[in-house]
């Protein structure tokens, strides 16, 4: 399969009392399209600093991220982040005092990528395949569970027509059913919808579904599935 995103000699750290401390230690890889991958590793391993590089929300101190072979810095990180990535984050982080049509059409309306003109048609089409029929597209996001909420987080990161998925613990604030309903949605874009999706997790029972899982630990990732 074709790599889309590439790791090359990634390290990170931070000062703590005088201390220089390395948490990414000079990290290489390579993320093939089309996959769901994880990765796991103890708390403070740097899992959650490294999926902001990675989607370009953070700078390595050293190194590089290449998405399909061109310099993520050299695309503009702003146009990495709108036009070529979606995130999922643990608190949803939806605007509540929009429905969650509207929070997705301002992605729509952000991205340069090429969308059918009917936005709202598609908005409401693709809620409706994660669970949110119409009535709930036109309610507060403020007055939907948890799980609701993170299916709209999920569709408005792939309604900008993107090739990759970032998520950070997308299942920590549900409870077990809810967290199996979302699994069943990760793998369907891959599936699916052909995107490239790359979780943090700290639950085994998220990786088991994955088809790539990787640890990060002692600064560096290695394979453990797939």
């Amino acid at each position: 399969m074709a790599t889309i995103l590439k790791l090359e000699n990634i390290r990170y750290g931070y000062n703590d009392g005088g201390n220089r401390r390395e948490i990414l230690k000079g990290i290489n890889y390579d993320f093939e399209a089309g996959q769901f991958y994880t990765i796991l590793g103890p708390s403070g391993s740097g899992k959650t600093t490294l999926l902001s590089i990675l989607a370009g929300l953070d700078n390595p101190d050293e190194g590089k991220v290449y998405y399909e072979g061109e310099d993520i810095q050299k695309i503009g990180l702003e146009n990495y982040r709108r036009d070529k990535i979606g995130i999922v984050f643990q608190q949803f982080n939806l605007i509540n005092y929009l429905t969650p049509r509207e929070n997705l059409k301002i992605v729509m309306s952000e991205t340069h990528n090429k969308l059918p003109k009917e936005h709202d048609q598609l908005i409401y089409a693709l809620l409706e395949r994660f669970g949110i029929v119409k009535s709930k597209a036109d309610r507060l996001v403020s007055k939907l569970s948890g799980g609701e909420q993170q299916r709209v987080a999920i569709a408005r990161a792939i309604i900008g027509n993107v090739d990759l998925i970032f998520a950070d613990e997308p299942t920590g604030n549900l409870d077990t059913e809810t967290e199996k309903e979302i699994i069943k949605i990760f793998k369907s874009l891959t599936s699916d919808f052909n995107k490239t999706v790359i979780v943090v997790t700290h639950s085994d029972y998220v990786a088991e579904f994955s088809d790539k899982q990787i640890r990060l630990s002692g600064g560096l990732l290695q394979d453990i599935k797939g």
